[in-house]
């Protein structure tokens, strides 16, 4: 048996150890919740595409997501959403073409193929944290325009229901009046204090170098800030930086795979 005193030390020092008063406090889940975050802003494909900064783009600035039909364009803007989700910025998503359930799905399955790889709870958290920041707008065939647009935006602040700080604007068809039509954008997007993704589709090219901007996007490029090409090679889809970013021959080749959606190194 201990001597007293030293019986009386070890039950000191044990209900030290014991008090909750004393002892440190770690929130296991919410540091793993944070190490998540972080984790998915890392594959931030601008980042991987050689931009420092994951303010990309300033007020008013635009970027492109360029491919021809079915090879991805929704898929990386919705990745290219998430990362200003996961910074807590609101986002709205202008869909042209499909309707707000469509939409809906697409972040829905780029959410089911990140949780493979992560815990199931962490991920359902994740997802319900999110959507506060994201509006899902839609737009019949040729019901769109920026003065249209300026008007929701102005019921929404007024009401206080959201103020994005990113647009993307899938389906937008790029023809010779749509210049006009951006630079009233670029204006607005300026005074509102968001920047603009948006997709536009191209036609299979011949005879052209790959950093080559496609003919339906040079007559506005000028306007863009950046660019971002989605390009088929045999069985993988390429992903290259045509305008923007500081691409080096030490930055990994990027692939959006066909499988997922989901951009990897090759």
């Amino acid at each position: 048996m201990l001597p007293n005193r030293f019986a009386n030390r070890s039950r000191q020092s044990a209900g030290e150890s014991l008090n909750p008063a004393c002892a440190p406090v770690i929130h296991i889940k919410e540091r793993n919740f944070e190490m998540l975050k972080k984790d998915l802003i890392l594959r931030n494909p601008l980042r991987l595409l050689g931009t420092e900064s994951h303010e990309a783009l300033p007020a008013g600035g635009f970027g492109a997501v360029l491919a021809r039909a079915g090879v991805g364009k929704t898929a990386l803007m919705v990745q290219l959403a998430l990362n200003s989700l996961l910074r807590d910025q609101n986002v709205l998503h202008i869909s042209l073409n499909d309707p707000v359930r469509k939409v809906s799905l697409w972040y829905e399955e780029v959410f089911r193929h990140i949780a493979a790889q992560y815990d199931d709870v962490q991920i359902r958290r994740l997802r319900e944290s999110i959507l506060t920041h994201r509006f899902i707008m839609t737009f019949q065939a040729g019901g769109f325009s920026v003065p249209v647009l300026q008007e929701r935006l102005t019921e929404f602040a007024e009401q206080g229901i959201f103020i994005p700080r990113m647009v993307l604007i899938d389906g937008l068809p790029f023809d010779p009046s749509t210049h006009a039509m951006l630079l009233e954008l670029k204006e607005l997007a300026k005074s509102e204090d968001f920047h603009v993704w948006l997709s536009v589709r191209t036609h299979r090219r011949k005879n052209a170098a790959k950093q080559d901007l496609p003919a339906q996007f040079l007559p506005v490029a000028d306007l863009f800030e950046a660019a971002i090409a989605l390009m088929p090679e045999g069985n993988a889809i390429h992903i290259m930086a045509l305008k923007g970013g500081t691409r080096d021959s030490n930055q990994p080749i990027l692939l959006l795979d066909p499988a997922s959606m989901l951009i990897k190194k090759a």
